[in-house]
């Protein structure tokens, strides 16, 4: 994997870059849509190519290993040619997913044990095991297994799961470097900065996972339920110390004003599941505020959804149509609405990206960070 800094902002840490992987490049900053089971919930890959234009999505490790399974996902040739994904891919390590079964797993030193939220049964992740999945899986860049604390973690808690993912990231380093990928493309393994609300913390670890000197480096842990200025925070402590030469992936995040307050920072990578998440619920992201498509305002309401965000898309749909969608609860609602927001947040970091090159990005981003937290 290759990573070019095509332009900095003259007036913040904002940067915009290029990825290279064999699998296509990612023009950073970048929005990866997420793909949890190896489908974006509710869109075709079709529209991912054609009409959102993802250049990256996301699998999950944890639902992947459960369903279909690592013999399917291996008999097909990996998640690529599984679900039809001709560019790039990245997988979580499904750390997140299984510490969130707190009434279901079990974390030691080795790993950790969980019941499957499906049938009940017992698996067992560790460091070696996590890295032999996303080797099957074959996703273009995979994830450490860490440990996820609580945001409300006290500073002995915090401090103890730190030390666990520092632990545990030797041990998926080591087992990453004594195996090599089984589909013929590179893979490039990211160590996840964790340490939850503290300082001292975050600065220890953003230190221990630059000394790994990996391809690419994330930060974990965050938009968890601390306050949004502590988010920031800890991203200015971690990225002052992370390499200023790779890609830095701000995990799980977040609003759209999230994503620009943390380019203007210096993160180039963001998910979440907010745009499809918000989108099936029928509450959709404008350049101008947020609309809630299920008001009655919206019944006659004949405009387009977002022209200018939607400039590019095959199809452009009234604001009137998707409001009887939803209230009909039709399927195409849920499809269109997804659709939407997803496009508009790959307009934004687009659009983010070329105000950096063009050195006027804090003027852009003071100018729309007001429109974007507006009720329509």
């Amino acid at each position: 994997m290759k990573f070019d800094i095509i332009k900095e902002d003259p007036q913040s840490h904002a940067r915009a870059g290029v990825i290279s992987t064999d699998h296509g490049d990612i023009p950073t900053p970048i929005f990866m849509p997420v793909g949890t089971a190896g489908s974006v919930k509710a869109v075709h890959q079709h529209e991912l190519r054609n009409d959102i234009d993802a250049k990256i999505i996301l699998g999950n490790t944890y639902h992947l290993y459960l369903r279909p399974g690592l013999d399917i996902l291996r008999a097909a040739g990996g998640l690529h040619r599984f679900n039809g994904w001709e560019r790039p891919l990245l997988t979580d390590s499904g750390g997140f997913q299984v510490f969130s079964l707190a009434e279901n797993r079990k974390i030691t030193d080795e790993g950790c044990t969980f019941r499957s939220h499906i049938d009940g049964s017992r698996h067992l992740f560790t460091p070696e095991r996590v890295m032999d999945i996303e080797r099957i899986i074959g996703a273009d860049i995979i994830m450490a297994f860490d440990e996820c604390a609580p945001g409300e973690s006290d500073h002995r808690y915090a401090k103890h799961s730190m030390q666990l993912t520092h632990r545990w990231l030797d041990r998926c380093i080591d087992r990453f470097n004594s195996t090599q990928p089984l589909y013929g493309y590179h893979q490039s393994l990211f160590p996840i900065v964790q340490g939850c609300k503290y300082p001292d913390l975050r600065r220890q670890s953003a230190e221990y996972i630059a000394s790994k000197n990996a391809e690419g480096n994330a930060i974990g842990g965050l938009a968890v339920g601390e306050p949004t200025e502590t988010m920031y925070e800890m991203i200015e402590i971690v990225n002052a110390i992370l390499p200023l030469d790779r890609p830095r992936y701000l995990m799980g995040v977040g609003t759209p004003a999230n994503i620009l307050e943390a380019i203007e920072r210096g993160v180039d990578m963001f998910d979440c599941v907010m745009p499809t998440r918000n989108g099936r619920n029928g509450l959709l992201f404008t350049p101008h505020g947020t609309i809630n498509i299920k008001n009655k305002k919206w019944e006659s309401c004949f405009d387009p959804i977002d022209p200018e965000s939607n400039a590019h898309c095959d199809h452009v749909y009234t604001l009137a149509y998707l409001h009887h969608l939803i209230r009909a609860q039709e399927i195409l609602g849920l499809q269109i609405c997804s659709i939407h927001n997803l496009t508009f947040y790959l307009w934004l970091v687009r659009t983010a990206r070329q105000h950096i090159i063009d050195g006027d990005y804090t003027q852009w981003k003071s100018r729309i960070l007001p429109e974007l937290s507006i009720r329509l």
